[in-house]
């Protein structure tokens, strides 16, 4: 009950079929029924977001507009989700350019989407929930990849680290392997503030281990040369610590040798065990915060009458944010 109630919990559940599949006599029959029918479940659901995507896609190209596909929308469309119910999606992510945002958001708006929630005008990280009833998820229009623009300084545009990909009559970009990943990396670790809390998104960690088996694979020296500076480079090998450990994937050395990282990999370890020491474990933060400050500074996405001055400890407010959502239990994590 423990193992269901945690696959529950990181939205994990039907990744378990290869497991029931494999070790049938080993499993107690009802726990195999409910994971055959969670299975089932979302694939039919996985079905629909799929015509769902195709039918926006139409759309989209007609208005001469290509998006790039992120997270679990690219997986409906490329090999990487070999069984249909194997992932569970929450919702379709797109990816347009400044310029065709407003034209996307009408045409989608022309299908009988409806705005769930907008970011302002002129927001650093603008994008757009848009849901339509009877849909099995909502489309999430975004501007820019996840997380700081600071993070992808090294990587360009993002359509130089994509293939053009046709599906089902329409042109689509899929980003590669090793973009992909740097793009769940910081979705994870920054933009959801899984380095400063301690938290692990295990879905996305089988997504990174699935792109590790692609044919193309993760070009880990690529990976590892587009973190600019030593936080993202600890983010980012403190995710391949977990995992090399948790998933076994052969991720070089180098890569998962670092002090720091392997600093916050126990200490997401002991969380997990003892989910009491979360905020007794927000000090590991400061091993970082200087090098926060110092992307903040060379960044230019700093706020009007925000200081840079090189605190050695995180402001009231952020303290008060983070304490906050190291006691959120947040779905997908763990």
């Amino acid at each position: 009950m423990s193992l269901i109630s945690l696959a529950n919990q990181t939205l994990t559940t039907p990744a378990l079929m290869d497991i029931v599949e494999r070790y049938p006599e080993s499993i107690p029959q009802d726990v195999c029924l409910y994971v055959r029918e969670i299975f089932e479940r979302n694939a039919d659901r996985n079905n629909r977001l799929s015509a769902q995507l195709a039918e926006a896609l139409t759309a989209l190209n007609q208005e001469k507009i290509t998006p790039v596909l992120l997270k679990g929308s690219a997986m409906l469309v490329s090999s990487l989700l070999h069984r249909t119910g194997a992932r569970l999606i929450s919702d379709l992510d797109l990816l347009v350019s400044p310029a065709e945002a407003e034209v996307a958001s009408n045409c989608l708006r022309k299908l009988g989407y409806d705005i769930h929630y907008q970011a302002q005008v002129g927001a650093a990280k603008w994008y757009a929930d848009l849901k339509r009833p009877g849909d099995a998820g909502m489309i999430d229009l975004h501007q820019k990849p996840p997380g700081h623009g600071f993070f992808y300084e090294l990587s360009g545009d993002v359509t130089q680290n994509c293939r053009l990909l046709s599906w089902r009559g329409t042109s689509v970009y899929i980003p590669s392997s090793t973009y992909h990943a740097l793009m769940l990396i910081v979705h994870d670790q920054f933009q959801d503030a899984d380095y400063w809390v301690g938290k692990i998104d295990l879905r996305h960690l089988l997504d990174l281990r699935d792109f590790a088996r692609e044919p193309d694979g993760i070009d880990w020296k690529h990976l590892a040369f587009l973190a600019p500076g030593k936080l993202a480079r600890h983010a980012m090998e403190t995710q391949l610590i977990a995992l090399s450990s948790l998933l076994g994937v052969d991720v070089p050395p180098e890569l998962r040798s670092g002090v720091v990282p392997r600093i916050q990999h126990r200490r997401r370890m002991l969380q997990i065990r003892l989910p009491a020491l979360s905020r007794t474990f927000l000090l590991t933060a400061l091993l970082d915060y200087r090098n926060y400050r110092a992307v903040l500074g060379v960044s230019g996405e700093v706020m009007p009458g925000f200081s840079l001055t090189r605190r050695v400890l995180p402001r009231l407010d952020t303290a008060r944010f983070l304490l906050g959502l190291s006691r959120e239990q947040r779905a997908g994590k763990v």
